[in-house]
């Protein structure tokens, strides 16, 4: 079974319409995870809604987080039971099974605003993943992390000790996550890139000049894992402030 996984920060979905629909038709992607969506199902743009080829879930909230997890109908005969775990408190998490595969579109909270929020989800996503790598199966976690997960993965020009997403205690608990079984597959692909970065803030022509943080993941169990052949960052691609990623597992 060949799957093909495509994840976006879209930072709004009303913004980035035209863009979502180009990149799916560019990608052909069998599961599309988005993040931070900011719309209720209502307000998702109608072109979207019920993408053509797929079963569609959107579970976002006016201006505000969100996420979405789409499957290509020609994985699944019938609708997916999406599902969202129960520290789903703020639309960040949905998951569904996808041909014998768990696929868990994820947005961790920046921890901005409410740092110690954030670890509380990210010790609860580390559970999950723990009792579904313990139960056997095939797992992706796939979406905007928010934890650069090593000092290589920040341009030097922006990193900074006790900055919210390079604090070593949620590094640690990321390290957790991945020690249930999980490989950080874009790392993994690619792992003496100085210049892998997914996100980059939006002033300064910091995306021209790849001076940004790789906040953005497809982590996968070890056996899919050995299966890729490509985990790609789009930097190129859209106006987001994330790029999407895209991982093949033939």
């Amino acid at each position: 079974m060949t799957l093909k996984i495509g994840t976006w920060n879209v930072n709004g979905i009303r913004a980035r319409e035209a863009q979502v629909a180009e990149w799916i038709a560019r990608e052909h992607p069998d599961v599309v995870c988005l993040q931070e969506i900011k719309a209720p199902p209502a307000r998702v743009p109608p072109s979207l809604c019920e993408l053509e080829g797929y079963w569609c879930l959107w579970h976002g909230a006016t201006a505000y987080s969100g996420v979405g997890l789409h499957v290509r109908r020609e994985l699944a005969a019938e609708r997916p039971a999406f599902t969202h775990p129960d520290f789903d408190l703020e639309t960040r998490i949905a998951v569904a099974e996808v041909a014998g595969v768990t696929v868990a579109s994820v947005y961790v909270p920046n921890g901005g605003k409410d740092y110690p929020a954030k670890l509380r989800f990210l010790e609860a996503l580390d559970r999950w993943v723990e009792a579904a790598c313990a139960a056997g199966r095939p797992l992706v976690v796939a979406g905007d992390l928010n934890v650069a997960r090593t000092d290589q993965d920040v341009h030097p020009k922006e990193r900074k000790a006790g900055a919210i997403g390079q604090r070593p205690d949620e590094r640690a608990v990321f390290e957790r996550i991945l020690s249930h079984g999980l490989v950080d597959l874009g790392r993994a692909m690619d792992p003496t890139n100085e210049g892998l970065f997914t996100y980059w803030a939006p002033w300064r022509n910091l995306r021209q000049r790849n001076i940004g943080w790789r906040i953005d993941y497809v982590l996968v169990s070890a056996a899919l894992a050995r299966r890729a052949t490509r985990c790609a960052v789009l930097a190129d691609f859209g106006t987001s402030d994330h790029a999407p990623l895209v991982a093949e597992l033939p």
